[in-house]
């Protein structure tokens, strides 16, 4: 199977296996850094090993090739598909703008941004997998684009969220391709997922110069009460 089939359970168990929760039958990244999680096989001891590290008012998201029908105590709260697309995003100009690499001071207007834009999980620790840039206009951020998951030879990016008053300037393409260069400039393959019915985001990711390797099946799990 393809590293990027599994992309969760391959990051995991290859170059971020140091934050894996979890063992041989289900692992997850920590809460507070990802809501991502895989387990080995979709066998009822799977699903109780994925159990065993969520708390009652938990939920992980699971990147899989085919759809996901969990027993109980398990419920889903969202099944969507969503594109994986490769590929280095062209280098676009600046038009001017700073772009800055962004840390732990800059979380709070991480999250801020994330929680307006909606790009998709960004928690507290989301920052600490990989290089996040930012560009600020009159010192807010306006706009971020950074690195997740690791799974072998390749790095997803993710974040790209630009704030709607700053849309339409390039900003997104503009941190597309420079956090890009940053993964090819390791020797690393750039990959993002984006939901299916998201076709403004993949025509973009397409003028860019990425391509549709596959769909997933992207789902949502939490436990009954």
């Amino acid at each position: 199977m393809h590293p990027l089939d599994r992309p969760v359970w391959n990051a995991l168990t290859s170059t971020q296996s140091a934050l894996a929760e979890g063992g041989a039958q289900a692992r997850r990244f920590p809460p507070d850094v990802a809501p991502f999680a895989d387990i080995v096989d979709m066998s009822g001891e799977a699903f109780a090993a994925l159990g065993a590290l969520m708390a009652p008012s938990d939920y992980v998201v699971l990147f899989t090739p085919d759809p996901v029908t969990p027993p109980a105590p398990f419920r889903i709260l969202l099944a969507k598909t969503g594109e994986q697309m490769t590929g280095t995003p062209a280098e676009v100009s600046s038009g001017g703008a700073r772009i800055v690499t962004l840390g732990a001071a800059d979380v709070p207007d991480m999250m801020e941004l994330t929680q307006l834009t909606n790009p998709g999980p960004f928690v507290a620790r989301t920052h600490e997998l990989g290089t996040f840039l930012g560009i600020r206009a009159d010192g807010q951020l306006v706009a971020m684009a950074g690195e997740r998951m690791k799974p072998a030879d390749y790095t997803e990016i993710t974040a790209v969220c630009v704030h709607p008053a700053y849309r339409g300037r390039g900003y997104a393409q503009l941190l597309l391709g420079a956090v890009a260069r940053g993964i090819v400039a390791r020797g690393e393959i750039p990959f993002l997922h984006v939901f299916s019915d998201n076709t403004n985001a993949i025509a973009l990711y397409r003028r860019q110069g990425m391509e549709i390797r596959r769909r997933l099946c992207i789902t949502v799990l939490g436990k009954a009460a």
